[in-house]
């Protein structure tokens, strides 16, 4: 869970008319939380989306749709993990159709298994921040797109929390 460090980058890179999207119906708690404290780069606060994913049939292609108004807006896609990029790119492909400007991505686990990195390459996604949780495979360290954020200093807090003997579990909001 790096909340905290995704927060903080996203409030020192702002993305205009913000729309922070769940890519399922099960992280929509956690894009809530993240809209609750971001704003676009004109200072009005994070509108939320999310995907639902349907299977019509077993071993047919999943039906993506988008909830929520994402037309013209910037996207953030918030999840906890990427392992093979299958979701995330088409979360993205799904929000470029219904009209998303620009879209980013975030995940706290960069697993990167198989094909994930040429998925996430050749996809609709413009920029992909991660955290250093798991070391980024070679093929992963090669796109420009990713950027990989240091957990240390949420970690570092933690440790002192603990030391001291104080709530941990703010850190975590």
């Amino acid at each position: 869970f790096a909340a905290p460090a995704f927060i903080g980058h996203y409030q020192d890179h702002k993305l205009p008319n913000l729309t922070v999207v769940a890519p399922d119906t099960g992280g929509a708690e956690r894009a809530r939380a993240y809209a609750k404290r971001l704003t676009s780069e004109d200072g009005s606060p994070a509108t939320l989306a999310l995907c639902d994913k349907r299977r019509e049939k077993a071993n047919v292609a999943e039906v993506m749709n988008v909830v929520g108004d994402v037309k013209g807006r910037s996207c953030l896609i918030v999840d906890d993990m990427c392992d093979t990029g299958g979701s995330l790119t088409k979360v993205a492909e799904a929000l470029r159709k219904a009209g998303a400007d620009r879209i980013h991505a975030c995940f706290t686990h960069p697993v990167l298994s198989g094909r994930a990195c040429e998925q996430l390459a050749g996809s609709e996604i413009e920029r992909v921040v991660t955290t250093n949780t798991i070391p980024l495979r070679d093929a992963a360290c090669g796109l420009e797109k990713i950027e990989v954020l240091s957990i240390a200093p949420l970690l570092a807090k933690a440790i002192k929390s603990i030391h001291e003997e104080t709530s941990v579990s703010s850190l975590f909001v």
